[in-house]
């Protein structure tokens, strides 16, 4: 995979709180552009799952109430990115912080084509995840109300970085599936960068 120096993949990377709909939305781009779906949690969960030190130390360190360094997270997608024939790549959940996101452009030596924040109203957020019964531990209001605080606290600053480098595609997250994805469609279509 060339990244460093010449034209490497295509990055985009996906943005928004607990509840705000966007693994729902990343369903609809893999589908329709063809992205391969890249899941920094996902990918957290499943090294840990396969009892490699790596993920021993990944699990310890949760376990410990701490967070995993940003280093860990991005050589697990760098990793992953390596070893597919991919050229397209949808990042969703990272950068989380913007530690994460100075982490990620230092590791891979490049920065997303663009960020697709999936913005949508706290009291919105709130009512999705109570109501998404994926029965998650940490699915109740004040665990909920919690997560949306440090989200906006780790992710808006990233959000600004990426609004001042002119990457930022804010799409409305309210309203049903399809009106969403419309201006999802919108963004790639005025882009032509991936086409259908």
């Amino acid at each position: 995979m060339q990244v460093k120096g010449g034209k490497g993949p295509f990055i985009c990377f996906v943005l928004g709180g607990p509840g705000s709909g966007k693994g729902t939305q990343c369903a609809k781009i893999v589908k329709n552009y063809g992205l391969t779906h890249l899941s920094a949690g996902e990918l957290l969960r499943r090294e840990i799952a396969s009892n490699s030190e790596y993920g021993t130390t990944i699990l310890n360190t949760i376990k410990e109430g701490k967070i995993v360094p940003s280093e860990v997270t991005v050589s697990l997608i760098q990793k992953e990115m390596e070893s597919s024939d991919s050229k397209k790549f949808l990042i969703d959940g990272f950068p989380r912080s913007e530690e994460n996101r100075a982490a990620f452009e230092r590791i891979m030596g490049a920065e997303p084509d663009i960020v697709l924040f999936f913005d949508c109203p706290e009291e919105e957020m709130v009512n999705r995840v109570l109501n998404r019964n994926e029965g998650r531990v940490d699915d109740n209001i004040d665990t909920v109300r919690k997560r949306l605080q440090v989200f906006k606290a780790l992710n808006l600053p990233v959000i600004n970085y990426y609004a001042r480098r002119g990457k930022l595609y804010t799409i409305n997250a309210v309203g049903t599936v399809d009106e969403i994805f419309e201006q999802v469609r919108a963004v790639f279509a005025a882009l032509k960068l991936v086409t259908e």
